[in-house]
């Protein structure tokens, strides 16, 4: 919500700057993220009047212009199609400095004097688009300051409201909270109904009134279709961040602003007979304001005439009845629709409006026929025309009730440890606008029609605390028996996971745990992923299942800036949805890119490869002592390369996978090297083996090297696994020291060399039993894998 601190100060008279303002909302709990000033200085521009034009002799686009502004009349070449005599515009005087650093100074264009600059909206940063110079009202007195006549020296306030907070998007709800925090009066416009001088009207039938209580609707004949909006109120849109689009769209638009009412204005000859309110029907179509045309869902509301939908309810317009520059008769429209009718139906169809945003989040249910009296009486002074009487249809019993809630002192006091009293908590209240009524120690709140978040006892407490200011409250620690909860020893603490793989290089990042169906699609793990009932928009519409889409969209923003070596990796929970369970996973997931080393006269650095991210999970679990055997075997993962894709196991249980991207998915990433992923089961790893004391074994263990030839289509894994079943107890481990391929080995076969470490605990072992041993070692791996021993 952005907001003119001037515009806000003559609601509620105060001496408060904007940051100070800013301030003491941020403190009572809107939160204020920005405090700009509406327009750079403009020292030196001022309002000027062109009083003659004539043809440049040299140039056909280029006309001499007459000025007077400053001390006397002046000669200024201008190229704007809308110069003419009689126009008042913004004229930058010799000497002046335009944003941009543009100084204006004596010129010559085509062999003619120029002394001056006649000004476009963008020129002076007032806009961010024109077709010509920036025309001020035929009333502009001439040589005025241009930061004075505009009442520049204002800043916006960009406020950052919570969902509850619905009350605050407009003018006067911010007005209500100001007043409350300086103990200020609010002082509203007034606003007085409008007779009507027309019988013109449409009737209103409300098809859905449990979705649309109430509609209020006016029309008005004869606008003068050529009025100007008035620069006050195209400045005031300006800053709030709406541009000018005509005197209708512009007041309702100001209205929405000023009172926090979303309105619509049809254009009446497009209407055919009434205005029904009703749920979309199968076979409806509309085009929208934006041009799209939509069949909407049969959960959506619509406005309809008597043969045709005319726009979307609370969410947009129809195109086909929207006023336009030859409108004359126009139905001004204002209503009431309940939250749950408009919640999401905008995100659905990419859709993202003013209107929506207010109704989606509950508007004052009070405020219809007051908004259009407000529109009325703005448009009448603006363009004229003859108002019809407002018609208005109310189902009342669905329209939400304004509930009593009960808050005891004492009770506001124990919570908030203060010593306020009654007095003083009626007084906040009232300040708020709630009606407060008080019996022995219990006030009775009923709040104001526009506080919709005031349901329980908590919620005006919490009220009397941000007013009364959080920053006065008194600090008392806090009380009762604290009991420490001690880990489990044998379980790894995330933190310390954490904290070992930033000591390896790798960079923790946090990311959404909603996304795009279609990220996990394009990897092949759509096919668990829960949808959201109520998703903030298409790309958020499901909960992940893995953390790799994540973990992609950080590398693709890192090489879009030029950052091509990274570590990155995120602990976080993901969601499957199997028939009719619903699991929440921990994992880790990483990614690896780039080179290891720097350049150097001595070598060049080599690129990432499959080994240094098996390496990196092995020191991890080494590192930990994780309980079970560690393997790998093939991983058959869609978006890993097929050969470089792999699963780890813990004594055979699935404890994640890793592997390179497929390269097909790289190309469709545009990701210009490799990238090497892993996601890791946190439950499994964080299994750790406690410490276990022994003594150190008396007799000296032994060594038996072998190189064996296998198949290729073997893992090394599998053989070890052979190796430890066979060896049995006496085996305190083994190794693969070396992998040789050429000469001596046939094709599609390797050799390795395996080390064998034998001890007993309780005696020297002999020769010949070793030897024994390493012969059915051998024998196994022969009768398992083929293998055979190298000669």
């Amino acid at each position: 919500m952005k907001i003119s601190h001037r515009w806000l100060s003559e609601w509620v008279e105060n001496d408060l700057d904007a940051q100070s303002l800013a301030e003491q909302f941020t403190l009572c709990g809107l939160e204020v993220d920005a405090v700009e000033p509406v327009a750079p200085a403009l020292d030196g521009v001022v309002v000027g009047e062109i009083i003659a034009v004539e043809p440049h002799p040299d140039a056909d686009r280029l006309r001499i212009c007459r000025v007077v502004g400053d001390s006397q009349e002046r000669t200024v070449v201008c190229g704007a199609p809308n110069a003419r005599a009689g126009l008042k515009a913004p004229l930058a005087t010799l000497g002046a400095c335009l944003p941009g650093g543009l100084k204006i100074k004596p010129a010559r264009l085509r062999g003619v004097a120029s002394e001056g600059m006649l000004c476009s909206g963008p020129e002076l940063g007032l806009a961010e688009d024109a077709d010509g110079l920036m025309e001020l009202p035929g009333d502009a007195p001439v040589g005025q300051a241009l930061s004075e006549y505009l009442q520049l020296d204002d800043h916006v306030l960009e406020i950052d409201l919570t969902p509850n907070r619905a009350d605050c998007l407009s003018v006067r709800g911010l007005a209500r909270e100001l007043g409350a925090i300086t103990n200020r009066a609010v002082q509203a416009p007034s606003i007085e109904p409008v007779a009507a001088t027309s019988g013109a009207r449409l009737e209103i039938e409300l098809e859905a009134p449990r979705d649309c209580p109430r509609y209020a609707g006016r029309v008005i004949e004869g606008i003068d279709p050529t009025a100007a909006t008035p620069i006050w109120l195209v400045e005031r849109l300006r800053r709030a961040g709406l541009r000018s689009l005509g005197p209708t769209v512009d007041v309702t638009n100001y209205v929405l602003l000023e009172l926090g009412q979303p309105m619509h204005a049809f254009d009446l000859a497009r209407l055919s007979e009434r205005i029904r309110v009703r749920r979309a029907q199968s076979g409806d179509r509309i085009r929208l304001l934006d041009g799209q045309v939509i069949e909407p869902d049969e959960d959506m509301l619509l406005i309809a005439d008597a043969d045709k939908p005319v726009a979307l309810a609370g969410i947009m317009g129809g195109l086909d009845t929207a006023v336009s520059d030859t409108t004359r008769d126009i139905l001004l429209e204002s209503a009431w629709f309940h939250p749950a009718t408009i919640s999401g139906r905008a995100r659905r169809l990419g859709l993202a409006t003013e209107s929506a945003h207010r109704f989606e989040r509950g508007v004052d249910p009070e405020l219809q026929r007051l908004a259009v009296e407000r529109a009325t009486r703005l448009i009448v002074d603006i363009a004229g025309g003859r108002p019809g009487p407002v018609v208005e249809a109310i189902a009342r019993a669905e329209l939400p009730s304004r509930p009593k809630v009960a808050l005891r002192i004492e009770r506001l006091n124990r919570v908030l440890g203060s010593t306020l009293g009654e007095a003083e908590v009626i007084d906040i209240l009232q300040r708020l606008e709630m009606e407060v009524s008080s019996s022995s120690g219990e006030l009775s709140v009923v709040p104001p029609s526009a506080r919709r978040d005031i349901e329980i006892e908590a919620d005006l407490i919490e009220e009397v605390a941000r007013i009364y200011g959080y920053d006065r409250l008194p600090v008392s620690p806090p009380g009762g028996r604290l009991h420490a909860r001690v880990g489990s020893e044998s379980r790894l603490p995330e933190r310390r996971l954490r904290d070992q793989l930033i000591a390896r290089g790798f960079q923790e990042i946090m990311t959404w745990s909603f996304v795009g169906r279609d990220e996990l699609d394009r990897i092949g793990l759509a096919g668990a992923a829960q949808p959201l009932a109520n998703p903030l928009s298409r790309d958020m519409a499901v909960l992940r299942t893995s953390l790799l889409p994540g973990l992609l969209a950080t590398a693709d923003t890192n090489f879009r800036r030029q950052h091509l070596g990274f570590r990155l990796f995120e602990c976080g929970t993901c969601f499957e949805r199997d028939d009719d369970r619903f699991r929440e996973t921990w994992r880790i997931g990483l990614l690896m890119t780039g080179r290891i080393g720097n350049e150097h006269f001595s070598g060049r650095p080599r690129w990432l490869d499959f080994f240094d991210l098996k390496g990196e999970i092995e020191h991890l679990l080494a590192l930990n002592q994780v309980t079970g055997q560690v393997s790998v075997a093939p991983a058959d993962k869609s978006f890993l390369h097929p050969g470089q894709g792999a699963a780890l196991l813990l004594d055979e249980r699935p404890a994640g996978w890793f592997g390179q991207l497929h390269p097909k998915l790289q190309r469709d990433l545009e990701f210009d090297q490799p990238v090497f992923v892993a996601e890791l089961d946190g439950a499994e790893i964080s299994q750790v083996r406690l410490p276990e004391h022994r003594l150190a074994g008396r007799y000296p263990a032994v060594r038996r090297d072998i190189a064996v030839i296998v198949d290729d289509r073997y893992s090394a894994a599998d053989v070890l696994a052979e190796v430890r079943r066979c060896a049995g107890a006496l085996l305190e481990n083994c190794v693969i020291f070396d992998q040789y391929r050429g000469k001596g080995v046939e094709s599609g076969c390797r050799s390795l060399a395996i080390g064998l470490i034998l001890r007993d605990v309780s005696r020297t072992l002999q020769d010949r039993e070793v030897d024994s041993l390493v012969d059915e070692v051998v024998a196994a791996l022969k009768a398992r894998f083929n293998a055979k021993l190298r000669g």
